[in-house]
């Protein structure tokens, strides 16, 4: 399964290569071409089978992030223990006694503080700050530990790839957006359209959207669609407070949030292509988080963009949880989505009703 594949893959921001090969090797057979920026970008066309009427978009940029959130050693102690940073949006209270894999070697390590038993009444009622954890990786002595790990190393989740509920459910790390990445995989093996499709898989999104904003600077593209896998809190509230996506419930479009406004033609086209096609779909709460469309609806002369994301449990953890049926009908529904986008107008302006 890609999906397993791109989970297990080591990817944090700014050192997405593994995350890249997996996606080369599953797109080579299938593209005509593709390319490696300088950025990391991995830039890959699959050109237009067919005729385009005028003013319908000529060249479409379909974007999903690589990297994922991690950890970056940022000191070796004398007594083998590595300090760290978060690299993305990492919440502190997820990480203690999560296991971790360090550096191309991998090297194995658990993410440590003092045990319950020592700790004072007040610092039990206390997150504990990530610049007091270690990461601890059986080693006694600062050059042990610099013999299998060195300053700047990335550290990743350890968690293994597998389904849950019968195969309903996906479980793994790097969901956000690995997702996105999986469904572009499989989107770039359909086809052809009657465009020039760019699937671009991008770099440091977590860290500020950075390699988007280059792609979509040299692609140039007429209409561009951002694939995520976004947030999902459907869990049981004392409130009654509407979750911003469910699992179970579909694709997830994106009206507007912090990022961008998405282009109400693409949001109109994604709906109407859901409805007639009989796939479910919901809308993501809107002014809530961003992504890579941000950056891209700004390029040159401006770009219409929307956001089709993946419902996901618990996203910038160490693990997260997907419905496999919202993952295949957020393939389904964008598929059928590009084979109607030649029916689109682009030259009737932007934001119609």
């Amino acid at each position: 399964m890609i999906l397993k594949q791109l989970c297990e893959a080591p990817g944090p921001s700014g050192y997405e290569e593994g995350v890249r090969r997996v996606v080369i090797e599953a797109i080579k057979e299938y593209v005509d071409e593709y390319r490696v920026d300088a950025l990391g970008n991995l830039i890959a066309l699959k050109k237009g089978r067919g005729d385009v009427p005028a003013g319908a978009p000529r060249k479409v940029m379909v974007a999903a992030h690589m990297d994922e959130v991690a950890l970056m050693i940022a000191q070796i102690g004398k007594d083998g223990l590595l300090r760290f940073r978060r690299v993305g949006g990492i919440d502190e209270r997820v990480l203690m006694s999560k296991q971790v894999l360090i550096g191309d070697k991998r090297v194995p390590g658990v993410i440590g503080y003092k045990p319950v038993h020592l700790l004072k009444p007040r610092e039990r009622e206390q997150v504990v700050a990530s610049d007091e954890m270690t990461i601890d990786i059986g080693v006694t002595t600062e050059e042990a530990a610099k013999s299998l790990v060195k300053m700047g190393d990335y550290a990743v989740f350890a968690t293994p790839f597998e389904t849950l509920s019968a195969g309903r459910i996906a479980k793994g790390k790097a969901l956000d957006d690995r997702a996105g990445c999986a469904v572009l995989v499989e989107l770039l093996r359909a086809g052809p359209y009657r465009f020039d499709l760019y699937g671009v898989f991008t770099t440091q999104e977590e860290v500020g959207l950075r390699g988007a904003r280059v792609a979509a600077f040299a692609v140039a593209p007429d209409v561009a669609f951002a694939l995520e896998g976004t947030i999902c809190d459907d869990l049981p509230k004392e409130q009654d407070v509407s979750p911003t996506t469910e699992l179970g419930k579909g694709p997830a479009i994106t009206i507007a949030d912090r990022s961008v406004i998405a282009d109400r033609r693409l949001v109109k086209l994604l709906v109407e292509t859901a409805q007639a096609e009989g796939i479910p779909y919901q809308f993501k709460q809107p002014m809530i988080g961003g992504t890579d469309a941000g950056a891209i609806h700004l390029s040159q002369a401006g770009v219409p963009a929307c956001t089709v994301a993946v419902p996901a449990r618990y996203i910038h953890s160490p693990v997260s949880l997907l419905s496999l049926d919202d993952f295949n009908h957020t393939v389904k529904l964008m598929h059928a989505a590009l084979g109607r986008l030649a029916e689109l107008d682009l030259t009737q302006g932007g934001q119609v009703s």
